[in-house]
């Protein structure tokens, strides 16, 4: 970097860190973040490892600083196609929690009913034990395993070969059902097949960019920078937001639509229904690239945006001037999340943001994508490597030529894969539990004791007598507190994987400082459960033939060769380089690639696509005849939903709406990041949003501590008055009990959001929603000053006087800058 200048940024007062303004179609300039320890000066850096955030699913390349044996601090690489250099708070600090003194180091096993400290055999001979004993009684429908979005490829894909093709069980999901289950469904229902089509380098060359229910600013902090920067330079693209709260992104956009929760479908109807009505539509493309044309045309047909209006209560004008600004734009890039997946009509409603790009023929190049994202750092291998319920590869399970592509690859008997019913998903798999069919529950590297909705419920399931829960994780978290045998694992920095982010790019993490203890990466302890439980392929070999990563790694090229994830062009060696690659990345494009369907060639074809789809509305399955008629040319399909209201309204007794999320500065129940100081020191306890009115009826004021009631339970906390849309209440749902004196359980009011939430779930994904239940909010006590909640983005008080969200010092980083024609701060 010629003319470089380094200052330093408090990067908790500032997340998004200091403007470097572009234009469109220009290279996004280069920006260098780093952050070390106190009294660690870059020149006493033993060695930088090579790795990627683990704590958002951006996938931020970043190296980290190893000095005598122990993490001293990360910077950002400057070559790296996602991120060019930058790095957000939680990349920042979120590293220090590898060195907690909490830090599981030795196996437990309940004893009397404590957990006791013993040796690894003594743990896994009673894990291997129970299951085999489960297997020669019951069958592999008694065994089950819920894990994360936090481990890397290789992991999922052993676990996957495990349970599948080794336990036989059909019981297979992880916490990434709570995150990114709809952002798959919805690929699948529009083009066949899971995978995104975007890439995060769309936001240099689109004119308007749409963000559905995604408080980027929040969740991916660094790809809102990048969005900051071409706003803040010549031409900037117009933004259009749909979400009830005034996040960062609402403030920015050019449109800001706030609507009712709960009637996101009827919205995106509402927005077709223009595209229609004014000849936004690409005839051309839609006629030769995709099916379903007429029959979406007449769904959306009574969605006026006068009757929209009156479903969502947004404003008619702001609607048709949404509509005008994508149905007009020359290079349009969507985002969705949360606010959508998380909410009643979840699939519905994600597809129809795909019927936009199709409509308008937005598809494979620059500036044209839709990004169905994914809400944790390797979701989108859970998806792909067959943790999280579907076949490894994007297979589809009820294909007979897929399965048995699969068991060829595995080296197993077809029937050997379950395939007699669609996978499980994780609230069934809870049901199950509850009614003691299944019997044991593996959690890997998650904590649903805190995640979950209905939490009483949860709870009670998991501390069953019946139930064996083996929890593998880093900590004792509210979950492990509650299992028969916890496993402590290394985690990232202290193993080797790859990890995949939210636009198919492959980051190799590399080990850089030992695990604690006796901690064991999980992919050990995945390959010596399988040793003790002698699984064999059908030639009498081990199923499981590796040791290393690196020979997992290679095991999963081959499970994708030929399918559109295909990683067959890559390798440990070639992921050294300066940057990610995007995957599919083969002979035919060593390179990787960019954008999916440039040439309009989906993954829908009836022989190849992952899923025949699915009723929308009833989540019913299309028939594989049924799926063929309809698409026998592997066309993009476009695909109409009624808007039904929610399961859960307001009432006299519940007269608002709740809904949950996320805050910068913590990542899922906070396990790692409240155990960096600086992150937990600017969201230190829970708090709930309110709106002006609302407060005013309840005699609420900033800082006063309310009570937050469901028809599931109650929650404390203190008031933060914003301009949240009028009828919403906002809890962050990353507060739970392991830092309290509660322990595990929470006091006669919890602080847990999903102590609230309903156990429901969308038709088509099966992904919870947190975001539609009926609420009450009520003062208990007079609030002794603001609450804790940061002023930084959409926890914004309206109340004057609070004091800005700050790190001082110790959230100061380094931020390599260009030294010509640097723009301001943001």
């Amino acid at each position: 970097m010629t003319d470089a200048k380094v200052a330093r940024t408090d990067r908790i007062a500032r997340p998004w860190g200091t403007r470097t303004p572009y234009g469109p179609g220009e290279t996004w300039p280069v920006r260098v973040d780093s952050y070390l320890a106190d009294g660690v000066d870059p020149a006493d850096v033993d060695r930088w490892v090579p790795s990627a955030s683990i704590l958002h699913s951006n996938g931020d390349a970043l190296d980290i600083a190893v000095k005598d044996g122990r993490i001293v601090g990360v910077r950002g690489r400057a070559g790296d196609r996602v991120n060019h250099g930058r790095l957000g708070p939680k990349d920042l600090f979120g590293w220090q929690a590898n060195a907690s003194p909490d830090r599981l180091t030795r196996p437990l096993v309940r004893v009397g009913g404590a957990l006791v400290e013993t040796d690894w055999d003594t743990a896994m001979d009673r894990v291997a034990g129970r299951a085999r004993e489960l297997l020669d009684t019951q069958g592999p429908s008694a065994v089950g395993f819920y894990t994360s979005g936090q481990l890397f490829a290789e992991e999922y894909y052993t676990l996957g070969l495990i349970a599948h093709a080794g336990i036989g069980t059909n019981h297979v999901d992880g916490n990434t059902r709570l995150c990114t289950a709809t952002a798959a469904e919805a690929l699948k229902e529009s083009f066949g097949c899971d995978g995104q089509p975007g890439s995060y380098a769309d936001v240099d060359h689109a004119d308007v960019i749409a963000l559905y229910g995604h408080n980027v600013a929040e969740t991916q902090t660094v790809l809102w920078s990048r969005v900051l920067d071409r706003l803040a330079g010549p031409n900037p693209p117009a933004l259009v937001c749909v979400d009830p709260r005034p996040t960062p992104v609402a403030r920015a956009a050019t449109v800001h639509l706030a609507p009712r929760p709960g009637t996101n479908l009827a919205l995106m109807n509402g927005l077709l229904h223009e595209l229609f009505a004014n000849g936004w539509v690409d005839a051309g493309y839609v006629a030769a690239h995709a099916v379903g044309l007429e029959d979406l045309r007449t769904g959306v047909e009574r969605y006026s945006p006068d009757v929209v209006a009156r479903i969502c209560d947004v404003p008619a004008d702001q609607l048709r001037e949404a509509a005008r600004l994508i149905g007009t734009a020359e290079r349009l890039l969507s985002t969705v999340l949360q606010g959508f997946y998380q909410s009643h009509q979840a699939t519905a409603a994600a597809v129809q943001v795909n019927n936009v790009h199709i409509l308008r023929g937005m598809l494979g190049r620059p500036g044209c994508g839709v990004l169905q994202m994914n809400g944790q750092p390797t979701a989108e291998n859970t998806r792909e490597c067959g943790a999280d319920g579907d076949l490894a590869g994007f297979r589809n399970w009820t294909n007979k030529d897929h399965v048995a592509d699969l068991a060829r690859v595995w080296n197993v008997e077809p029937m050997d894969i379950p395939h007699y019913s669609p996978p499980t998903h994780a609230m069934q798999m809870f049901r199950y539990a509850e009614d003691g069919s299944l019997k044991m529950l593996w959690v890997s590297a998650t904590n649903p004791a805190v995640s979950l909705p209905e939490l009483a419920r949860i709870r009670s399931i998991l501390a069953q007598d019946r139930l064996f829960l083996v929890v593998q994780d880093l900590f004792l978290t509210e979950t492990a507190q509650l299992a028969d045998v916890v496993l402590p694992a290394a985690t990232w920095a202290e193993k080797t994987g790859t990890f995949t982010n939210a636009d198919r790019t492959v980051h190799l993490s590399e080990k850089a400082v030992d695990p604690p203890g006796e901690a064991r990466p999980d992919l050990d302890i995945l390959v010596d459960f399988a040793r003790r439980l002698d699984l064999r392929d059908k030639h009498g070999g081990p199923l499981v033939p590796w040791r290393t990563p690196e020979e997992a790694f290679e095991s999963w090229k081959e499970c994708t060769r030929g399918r559109l994830c295909d990683y067959t062009g890559l390798s440990y060696d070639k992921l050294r380089g300066t940057t990610g690659i995007q995957w599919p990345c083969n002979a035919d494009h060593p390179h990787g690639t960019e954008r999916l369907y440039a040439d309009a060639d989906f993954w829908a074809d009836p022989d190849r696509c992952q899923s025949y789809g699915r009723d929308l509305v009833t989540g019913a399955p299309n028939e594989p005849q049924e799926y063929k008629a309809l698409n026998p040319e592997g066309r993009a399909i476009l695909k109409a939903a009624d808007y039904v209201p929610p399961h859960e309204l307001p009432s006299a007794d519940y007269p608002l709406q709740l809904v949950t999320g996320r805050t910068v500065y913590h990542f899922h129940t906070r396990t790692k990041t409240a155990r960096a100081p600086q992150l937990q020191a600017a969201a230190p306890e829970v708090w709930v949003e309110v709106s002006a009115r609302d407060a005013d009826e309840a005699g609420l004021r900033e800082g006063d501590l309310a009570e937050v009631t469901t028809p599931r339970g109650t929650v404390c906390a203190r008031a933060r008055v914003t301009a949240v849309r009028d009828g919403v209440l906002f809890l962050p749902f990353h507060y739970g009990y392991w830092d309290t004196t509660a322990g595990h359980e929470p006091a006669a009011a919890g602080r847990a959001a999903n102590e609230l939430t309903p156990t429901d779930w969308d038709a088509a994904s099966k992904q919870p929603l947190f975001k539609t239940a009926a609420a009450r909010i009520r003062k208990v006590a007079d609030g002794a000053g603001p609450a804790p909640a940061p002023t930084t983005a959409a926890s914004a008080p309206l109340t004057p006087g609070v004091a800005p969200t700050e790190g001082g010092a110790a959230g100061e980083a380094a931020e390599d800058l260009p030294g010509a024609g640097t723009g301001g701060h943001g």
